[in-house]
């Protein structure tokens, strides 16, 4: 299958994450090579949306104007590179509720394909937690599961699907795509 949009979970996939959350700029460190990732699949054609849960603003530990500033520095980065900058889905709801964006529900996903009129199956969603994998699942895009933040306890889970293809960081994220899928080997 060839795939024609990549989404991208935030925390533990382009950056490092926190157990206490990403609170300011200055805690918001990029995973090495996740940035080049980005550009790259850019530069190859691939539109990249970014779709990522921020329950630290309505509970008060993130203002809003620091995961703006995230958001801001994010694409910064991404554009001094000379790729586009990736359109950015966060959901500020306090998981109590029960918004349709929240991962897992498949709110972020299903916009990001509406907004760049791509169809849910040729849409790629990379994420490193349960409820990224379930949140492709339900909107029907391909999950991909990376290594890095939260994904080795995630691979563990018993209730995970060992079809879903692994990779070890997003910066593998470009090979696997140009083989259409596959994994490289």
């Amino acid at each position: 299958m060839k795939f024609s949009l990549v989404i991208l979970d935030r925390d533990g996939v382009i950056n490092h994450d926190s157990p206490n959350y990403i609170r300011s700029l200055q805690q918001w460190t990029p995973i090495d090579g996740s940035i080049e990732a980005i550009a790259r699949l850019s530069r190859e054609g691939y539109p990249v949306a970014i779709a990522t849960n921020q329950a630290g603003v309505p509970k008060g530990f993130v203002p809003e104007h620091e995961l703006d500033a995230m958001h801001a520095r994010l694409r910064e980065l991404v554009q001094a590179t000379g790729a586009p900058a990736p359109r950015i889905y966060d959901c500020r709801h306090h998981p109590d509720e029960r918004c349709a964006c929240r991962k897992p529900q498949p709110g972020m996903l299903i916009a990001a394909c509406q907004d760049l009129g791509v169809p849910m199956e040729q849409a790629v969603f990379v994420g490193d937690s349960w409820s990224d994998m379930q949140a492709a699942k339900a909107a029907g895009c391909q999950p991909v599961l990376v290594l890095t933040g939260n994904g080795l306890t995630t691979s563990q889970r018993p209730e995970f699907d060992p079809g879903i293809p692994k990779i070890n960081s997003l910066a593998d994220l470009p090979g696997w795509l140009a083989c259409s899928g596959e994994m490289p080997s």
